[in-house]
């Protein structure tokens, strides 16, 4: 969809140096995030082994597994299930819980892939506005052509315009975004019955 001054480009505030985290790697786009704001260090999770990605594949397919059927599908007992899925909670493996969503059965009927060029160093900035935008699921910060790869949910073509003429151009340190109209697409979570290919 090609949106009224999509590509066009503002005036870029001065960049301030800084030393990228290290969770960033050396090859990361221009657009790494400032020292000063850098998150906390995750500890490292613990090792996974051939239970927890049963496990991991099962909750992927079905979040609503009770623990006692989960147990039984890995052939531990429910303590070991439960002990095993609070420490991948706990190691961040597992961030949640939820629904897959037919978004054009739920009422969002447009959906697009925008992507948008940043200025230098303004990635925890630009995310937290993005995060606050509706219809936004997915985010990433990415190299390439553009910094930040954003995926929305809105009713309908009017909704996804405004969305990003108005609200995400609106954002100083967004200097041009181009937006890719989504017309079909597929969910590739875990199935059952391809458990034993990704053993």
């Amino acid at each position: 969809m090609a949106d009224k001054g999509e590509e066009q480009r503002r005036a870029t505030p001065a960049a301030t140096p800084s030393v990228a985290p290290s969770a960033v790697p050396s090859t990361a786009p221009s657009a790494a995030p400032a020292g000063p704001a850098a998150e906390p260090p995750v500890p490292p999770a613990r090792p996974l082994d051939s239970i927890d990605r049963d496990i991991l594949r099962i909750l992927q397919t079905d979040g609503r597994a009770s623990i006692r059927s989960v147990a039984e599908r890995v052939h531990v007992s429910r303590a070991n299930a439960y002990a095993r899925i609070n420490r991948l909670v706990e190691d961040g493996v597992i961030r949640g819980f939820g629904a897959r969503v037919d978004h054009e059965r739920a009422g969002q009927g447009a959906s697009a892939y925008i992507t948008l060029k940043i200025v230098q160093n303004s990635w925890r900035t630009v995310r937290e506005q993005l995060q606050a935008l509706p219809g936004a699921t997915h985010i990433a910060l990415v190299s390439g052509d553009f910094d930040v790869l954003l995926l929305v949910h809105t009713p309908d073509n009017r909704a996804l315009r405004e969305l990003v003429l108005t609200r995400i151009q609106s954002i100083p340190e967004v200097l041009s975004t181009r937006t890719l109209l989504v017309f079909e697409e597929t969910d590739l979570g875990p199935r059952p019955d391809r458990s034993a290919e990704l053993a």
